[in-house]
């Protein structure tokens, strides 16, 4: 699967007031502007009821669920997962002067890498529409000063040109030889929404990880890679369970978002903070770094479920 990780640095032209989890402000107000760019007909019908929603790329973006039977290897999948992740700026201040810089990083995935330029306009627009609290008549507004993949620079605001060329390079699982075991630390950097047993966990063991990175995996992999990856799916659960908790460090983080589709709040907690786990088989830290750059549960498009594999020390590294 091609993946693409992308730095959009701004600076504020006026005061700002966001909350202090802000994915949500970044996923809905770039949706919108996403959409007022690639729309042909303007708002004038719903995507479920326009002609065009099989080759729109708002479509293929926010509305996977209109796109699912157009893929044929995800054929199976009731619904595609996003093929975005939005981290949003990693603070939790909530004022911002005129003048100060954020960043946001937005990882792509498969084809939609090709399609970077209208990100980049529409992340310009967002500028223009503003974001968070109304501080007087307006909403924070900012200027997209420079888009950057690790070293390259792919846009600036003097010179205007795109060039994502080179940008995104194959993601997959990582095939590791031997059958140790050792010491894994998780640090949980944004809330980790999880579901088992039909209910969001509110602890941590490793095999509920381990099957929702294996779901992560393998319908990323179906939508916008190769194909699933041909694992045995209860072999690895079962390894899983036998891997006990040594340390705990996890609390619940309990915020809400408000769904303008659904015209109301919508409840997005999850975990948050580090866990370590004691004798982890070695053929299951492919996944844990596959997730590291595509997040693991629910609501990832938002940000959620962003993974860090650290050591006890804080090195990002695995005791083996």
């Amino acid at each position: 699967m091609l993946y693409g990780e992308y730095d959009f640095v701004c600076r504020f032209e006026n005061e700002a007031v966001l909350p202090e989890y802000k994915g949500s402000t970044f996923h809905g107000v770039f949706g919108r502007a996403l959409k007022n760019v690639v729309c042909a007909l303007k708002r004038r019908q719903t995507c479920d009821d326009c002609p065009l929603r099989h080759r729109c790329l708002y479509v293929r973006v926010f509305e996977t669920h209109l796109s699912a039977n157009t893929h044929g290897s995800a054929g199976h999948l009731s619904e595609l997962p996003h093929p975005y992740v939005i981290e949003p700026p990693d603070t939790s201040e909530n004022v911002f002067e005129k003048d100060r810089m954020i960043s946001c990083r937005l990882g792509l995935f498969g084809s939609i890498n090709q399609d970077l330029p209208f990100f980049v306009y529409a992340f310009d627009r967002m500028g223009s529409t503003g974001l968070g609290r109304r501080v007087g008549k307006s909403r924070g507004k900012f200027c997209l000063e420079q888009v950057s993949s690790g070293k390259k620079v792919v846009y600036t605001r003097e010179s205007g040109r795109i060039d994502p060329e080179g940008c995104a390079y194959p993601l997959g699982l990582k095939h590791t030889n031997g059958c140790g075991t050792g010491r894994v630390t998780i640090r949980i950097k944004t809330p980790l929404r999880v579901k088992h047993q039909q209910r969001i966990a509110r602890e941590l063991p490793f095999h509920v990880l381990t099957r929702a990175m294996l779901r992560r995996v393998s319908s990323l992999m179906a939508a916008y890679g190769d194909g699933e990856p041909e694992l045995d799916y209860r072999g690895l659960v079962k390894k899983a369970e036998s891997v006990e908790i040594s340390d705990a460090k996890l609390k619940w983080y309990d915020w809400q978002r408000y769904s303008f589709r659904r015209k109301k709040r919508m409840p997005m907690g999850g975990l948050v903070g580090a866990v370590t786990y004691e004798n982890v088989p070695l053929d299951l830290l492919s996944l844990i770094d596959f997730c590291e750059k595509v997040h693991v549960g629910k609501n990832t498009s938002f940000g959620l479920g962003k993974i860090r594999r650290i050591s006890p020390e804080g090195r990002k590294t695995v005791d083996f």
